[in-house]
């Protein structure tokens, strides 16, 4: 009988196989289309909201509902909200509320941070409206710091996520979840 001597890696080379495939971090970006077109922004202002001037005073009384909103979910449901800091890590802020929600699914935290991102102004604008050179309000696309705020959450099937939603018109948000964490359950 002769036994031969295989190395640890040429055992598992033989023996064992691995195959992973898996996404790392899968993010969804979620908007309204017609929103994100001046066009579409002062049609919804002026038919839908009922607004006489499409504005970017007329998104603020949105606005502020909308981050209301937020802060009686947060206080009805007992989710801490946190700041977060200018170059502060966001995943290292965020990691022990999520180890204490081990084994449970939902919202564990909301994080606010002031980022940059694109929304609408407005400008006087010159155009075919009348045959004088008169001027008038109309909405430009372009970019402001605004308050971004972050759900993070559990879900016992794919495990950490965050949902990212920006605190102003036209409310686009991100979903992201961690490929990883869903093949570790």
């Amino acid at each position: 009988m002769s036994v031969t001597r295989l190395s640890l890696a040429e055992v598992l080379r033989q023996h064992v196989t691995l195959e992973v495939e898996c996404i790392d971090r899968m993010f969804l970006n979620v908007y309204i289309p017609s929103l994100q077109r001046e066009g579409g922004a002062s049609w919804f202002l002026k038919k839908q909201r009922e607004c006489p001037v499409a504005s970017s005073a007329a998104m603020a009384p949105i606005s502020h509902a909308f981050v209301e909103a937020i802060e009686v979910y947060a206080q009805s449901r007992q989710v801490p909200v946190l700041t977060f800091e200018k170059g502060q890590r966001k995943d290292d802020v965020v990691a022990p509320y999520v180890a204490r929600a081990a084994g449970q699914d939902g919202i564990v935290l909301i994080g606010k941070a002031q980022e940059k991102t694109t929304t609408f102004r407005t400008t006087k604008g010159h155009g075919p409206r009348s045959h004088a050179p008169r001027r008038y309000p109309r909405l430009y696309r372009t970019t402001a710091m605004v308050n971004q705020y972050y759900f993070y959450g559990v879900d016992q099937d794919f495990g950490p996520f965050f949902f990212k939603f920006s605190s102003y018109f036209p409310y686009t948000a991100k979903f992201c979840l961690n490929g990883h964490e869903y093949l570790k359950r």
